[in-house]
């Protein structure tokens, strides 16, 4: 298919990784729009080496002056992972949103380099099928909003590996060796997670195979002792392990290690995607699995009830909002000022215990503390009066003894 006229483009900045999809559509759309292609690669801490990816765009024909290439692991975790984990966010309950997460900064980042470069469209390689597509281009879309998206999935015919291939071939892609096979699960990867998809991965009755883990130790081989840590946190981020101060990204880097080694952060998930079918995924978490812990349990010494409560109540909307794709929109960012104004006092200290694929917390300290031992004793204290009880415990049942009064009357 060729572009037509009102569709033509003159300049495009291509989220690009230097694989054979994305390879293939840079060329795609040097050959169909007959467009100016510009490519961004983001390291986001999924532990590839990148400068392959500009030698190869340079290859391609990408003048240097059109290669970006960016180092967005710090950013990526003080202005996405954090929040997010401020509102211990999990989507359907387990999945802490990894891919989900990356894709807004992403998407900010070709917006800022179209607008410096004068681009006209984006364009990404994500598929028709699922839920990245949404998520680029609702980020696109409410940063730019007269920005033209080019999705080739959803328009070239090219819907096979050996299409790929061929296409490649023609154009003089180089395809290593050990790609020109079927990989046997999709794989996506930042600093804050990697999940595999798909292939060998799609019966969700079949376990996953060992192989596809690669952050973590089986929790059957990891260490038979436990290690402690302590993670300090200040305004509910976490800044410091065991005393030592860490920058965000180094602190998550750190935490995968420890996860990783104690066989902590795995999570086989059958979810719904926002474009309406189930799919079933292979997560690894580490870092934020304890992440998570840690911070619950810092919250629970500092937090009001009430707060705590109210926290617990919206969290699954925020982490659907994130999984669909509105990082971008005034909800969420409404729900981030309610949720930042609860972290104020949430700093302090808490150890945990990693033991074979469980991170638990064994102990947490705050100047800020809420936890008051004498009023909680069970030896004998001054403070409460344990009679105040029976007025508070009639005035909670007022309501549900005139209702069963009414329903005696009735029968």
């Amino acid at each position: 298919m060729s572009a037509s006229s009102e569709n033509s483009v003159s300049k495009v900045v291509l989220a690009y990784s230097g694989g054979l999809d994305t390879s293939v559509i840079l060329k795609w759309l040097q050959t169909e729009y007959q467009a100016e292609v510009v490519t961004f690669t983001a390291d986001l801490g999924q532990g590839e080496e990148l400068e392959p990816a500009r030698k190869k765009a340079e290859m391609l024909g990408i003048k240097p002056e059109n290669i970006f290439i960016e180092d967005l692991r710090e950013e990526f975790v003080r202005d996405y992972v954090f929040p997010m984990f401020r509102a211990n966010t999990l989507y359907e309950g387990t999945y802490l949103l990894g891919t989900s997460i990356a894709r807004p900064l992403i998407s900010k980042k070709q917006i800022e380099i179209a607008q410096k470069v004068g681009a006209d469209a984006v364009s990404h390689g994500a598929t028709g099928k699922g839920n990245d597509q949404v998520r680029f281009e609702l980020g696109y879309y409410a940063l730019q909003p007269d920005i033209k998206v080019i999705a080739p999935w959803r328009e070239w015919d090219l819907n096979s590996r050996t299409k790929l291939i061929a296409f490649a071939e023609q154009h003089q892609i180089p395809i290593a060796k050990d790609k020109r096979g079927e990989a046997p699960f999709s794989v996506d990867a930042n600093l804050l997670h990697i999940s595999a998809e798909g292939k060998v991965l799609e019966d969700p009755w079949d376990e996953a195979p060992e192989y596809v883990y690669s952050r973590s130790v089986s929790p059957e081989e990891a260490p038979d002792q436990p290690t402690y840590i302590t993670i300090s946190f200040e305004h509910g981020d976490a800044v410091a392990i065991d005393g030592e101060p860490l920058s965000p990204a180094s602190l998550l880097t750190r935490l995968n290690e420890l996860a990783g080694a104690n066989g902590i952060g795995r999570l086989d998930l059958v979810e719904n995607r926002f474009v309406g079918m189930k799919s079933r995924g292979v997560y690894e978490t580490p870092g934020g699995t304890i992440l998570l812990a840690a911070h619950r349990g810092m919250e629970s010494l500092t937090l009001d009830r009430g707060a705590m409560h109210l926290k617990d109540q919206i969290m699954p909307q925020y982490a659907e909002l994130i999984y669909n794709g509105f990082w971008f929109s005034p909800e969420r960012e409404m729900l981030q000022a309610l949720i930042d104004k609860s972290q104020e006092r949430v700093s302090g200290d808490v150890r945990l215990k990693l033991y074979k694929g469980s991170a638990t917390v064994v102990g947490r300290q705050s100047p800020n503390s809420l936890y008051s031992q004498e009023y909680v004793t069970f030896e004998e204290d001054s403070v409460y009066n344990q009679q105040d009880a029976a007025g508070f415990i009639k005035l909670n049942a007022l309501r549900l003894r005139l209702n069963q009064m009414r329903n005696l009357s009735v029968k």
